[in-house]
């Protein structure tokens, strides 16, 4: 059954244009009405279903809009939907309910009457009749529109003539049916910008060039470009993407590829199109040891991307040259779209809600959502969506769900924006402590609260257990087991005065030999007796200043009024280590109490990794090798890379990766600006005839 849908009575809709054709269908019988008069059929029966079109084509991959209006005479609309399918003697099928368009559905406009409904990459077999239907409260109160929307789904072919052996050709951009709204035709040459016409008929006749190819798109849609083709023979220059758009998971990795066609490219590249001038992702340092080139243009070319970020969303174009030739930047590539997870809840029936796991854009290869009730996984059916992205739900109590898509199950939605909220803010004697944050947490997170800097307390629940007393001397932080270190900043429970420490970074990666400053601020009035900084994996909290194995490398610099600085000289693997700050106080009075206070060694501080560099070689392009300067962590700060081959600095380079031949027998080795002396080994790459 579809999602019931409580819409109150609506028997005065607007109608537009009548429809041609209406069926009526009763308990006991079914009445099919030609009409040549709408005016008449409403006046006689009340009802009608009315479309605003009742043709469309359009291009495969694009969305199409369907609406319609209706009327009836009285009543409640109980539920409504849009279908395609109808077996007799059986309900339609809700096309909500259809796997086959699981993600790209969205309903507009009125959304309780579901009366505008849009379809999103669409797909040649989505070809069909769309009609509505509509049920009341009124007995055999179920209609359908007739004759439906009739949608066409089509992809763009060049097509050249004569097909055989002739001096010039004519391009004619083809679809399987005539677009609706007179679009404009855009050509491409060898990858290039051509020219734009509304018709689809290129202007100009073209010569029979071997090597040249075209290709056309509308406007608007120009990543539904048809195949490049050839005027003549099939050994022209042409780039095919294997996917016009991907959708991924944020933090997980995408394979973009491509096949082309250039027998005697002696470069390739990928690079992204908003950029005013094409780089060498491999040069960008935006995308610094997370990109790799794979294949020959004998297969799939691919850019692989690891850890992807939402600053990754792009257009990305592949380009290749030969001696005397370039394959154009103009043409359209594939346009990644990075996405986390979301579970957004609206309203369903009475007594119901809908949850959605919601994405910025519809993941590709049509993954299977999990859905989580309090931490454990829902394999029984307790909705027929339960392996969808859209989970109905009938709970009376208060329950936690998160979802997740199979095979990337540790994706879950970022731990961010951790905030402890105190309530009531004016003076009161306790208070109540909460964890919040800007969205629902996936996984049914343990949650663990700290006092000055002290371990206080696992739960589930984001608020505290107990109430607080207003102490104007004590901070409470929390965060969530398994990501410690993102806890959120301490916070008092009264007044600004309370103690506290805030860590400038919570992780920092730094070269081997080099030098780090890790830095905090501290609130601390009364009087210090003394601070430090330790090892967090240290049994016993020990001064730094006094561990042998810092001896002469250790400084601290500042006070509670600025940052208070550990600096650690000549830096060692062995020094990777979380480093926490401590400080205590003399005794003081508050009230009628004396204090003696000391900041908690459970509070999670700045990790640190020490790392070296290394030269790794991996196959490119044919003909080619990529050399890739290594660590492993990513560095801090965003650092230029450095280039030597035989001991000289390569000056055209910034970027962690460089490009070689399979040829070359030079010695290279990287380093970075800044730390020149700490280059990495040299590597030493020599030819296979060798």
């Amino acid at each position: 059954m579809p999602i019931q849908h409580n819409t109150g009575s609506l028997p005065g809709h607007d109608c537009r244009v009548g429809d041609a054709t209406m069926a009526l269908r009763t308990a006991g019988s079914v009445l099919v009405v030609f009409l040549w008069s709408v005016a008449v059929v409403l006046g006689q029966y009340g009802w009608s279903v009315t479309y605003t079109t009742q043709s469309i084509c359009v291009l495969k991959g694009s969305a199409v809009d369907l609406s319609c209006s209706i009327r009836y005479p009285s009543g409640t609309v109980t539920s409504t939907y849009w279908f395609t399918k109808w077996g007799t003697g059986v309900e339609p099928e809700d096309l909500g309910q259809n796997p086959e368009y699981a993600g790209r559905l969205e309903y507009h406009g009125d959304k309780k009457n579901g009366h505008n409904l849009r379809i999103t990459d669409l797909r040649e077999r989505d070809s069909a009749t769309y009609k509505f239907r509509f049920i009341t409260d009124q007995t055999g109160g179920k209609y359908t529109g007739d004759p439906g929307v009739s949608l066409s789904v089509t992809a763009l072919q060049v097509k050249v003539t004569p097909p055989r052996w002739a001096t010039s050709k004519t391009l004619t951009c083809i679809t399987t049916c005539t677009l609706t709204g007179n679009p404009t035709y855009i050509w491409y040459k060898n990858g290039q910008h051509l020219d734009e016409s509304t018709s689809p008929q290129y202007k100009d006749s073209v010569f029979s060039n071997s090597k040249d190819s075209y290709s056309c798109a509308v406007k608007g849609h120009e990543d539904l470009h048809s195949p490049a083709v050839c005027v003549q023979g099939q050994s022209c220059n042409r780039v095919t993407y294997t996917k016009r758009r991907i959708c991924v998971l944020k933090g997980s990795t995408v394979d973009i590829s491509c096949t082309y066609v250039g027998y005697y490219s002696t470069t390739t590249f990928w690079f992204r199109s908003d950029k005013s001038t094409p780089e060498d992702l491999t040069r960008d340092p935006g995308y610094a040891g997370r990109v790799e080139y794979t294949g020959t243009y004998r297969g799939p070319f691919t850019l692989r991307i690891t850890d992807l970020r939402e600053e990754d969303s792009a257009e990305y174009r592949f380009t290749f040259k030969t001696d005397n030739f370039e394959w154009g930047h103009s043409f359209p590539g594939t346009t990644l779209s990075v996405t986390d997870l979301q579970v957004k809840v609206t309203p369903a029936a009475e007594g119901q809600k809908t949850l959605t796991c919601s994405t910025t854009c519809t993941l590709t290869d049509n993954p299977t959502y999990i859905w989580y009730k309090n931490g454990q996984r829902l394999d029984e059916p307790t909705s027929q969506h339960h392996f969808s992205n859209m989970l109905v739900v009938w709970d009376s109590t208060v329950n936690i769900y998160s979802c997740a898509v199979e095979g990337q199950e540790g994706l879950h939605s970022p731990v961010v924006c951790f905030q402890v909220k105190v309530t009531p803010k004016q003076y009161s004697e306790y208070k109540t402590l909460t964890c919040i944050t800007n969205c629902t947490l996936t996984g049914n997170p343990t949650y663990i609260w700290y006092k000055n800097g002290q371990h206080l307390d696992d739960s589930t629940s984001p608020q505290y257990k107990y109430s607080v007393y207003s102490n104007y001397v004590d901070s409470y932080s929390c965060a969530v087991k398994g990501h410690e270190d993102l806890h959120s900043p301490a916070v008092c429970v009264q007044g600004q005065i309370c103690y506290r420490v805030t860590y400038t970074k919570r992780r920092i990666c730094v070269l081997k030999g080099s030098t780090v400053d890790i830095s905090c601020t501290y609130v601390g009035y009364y009087s210090t007796t003394s601070t430090f900084w330790f090892r967090s994996d240290k049994s016993t909290p020990e001064d730094l200043t006094r561990d042998p194995g810092y001896t002469g490398r250790v400084e601290y610099t500042g006070t509670y009024k600025g940052p208070f600085t550990l600096r650690i000289t000549d830096l060692r693997e062995e020094d990777s280590a979380e480093y926490r700050f401590t400080f205590k106080t003399y005794n003081f009075e508050w009230g009628h109490k004396t204090y003696n206070f000391e900041w908690g060694h459970s509070f999670p501080g700045t990790t640190l990794t020490v790392t070296g560099l290394q030269v790794k070689v991996t196959p490119a392009a044919e003909g080619q090798k990529t050399l890739t300067c290594s660590t492993t962590c990513t560095l801090t700060d965003n650092p230029t890379y450095i280039w030597y081959r035989n001991g000289q600095n390569v000056q055209d380079t910034s970027s962690p990766m460089y490009s070689i031949s399979s040829e070359d027998e030079d010695s290279y080795y990287c380093a970075v600006k800044g730390s020149e002396g700490l280059s990495s080994p040299a590597v030493c790459e020599f030819s296979a005839a060798k």
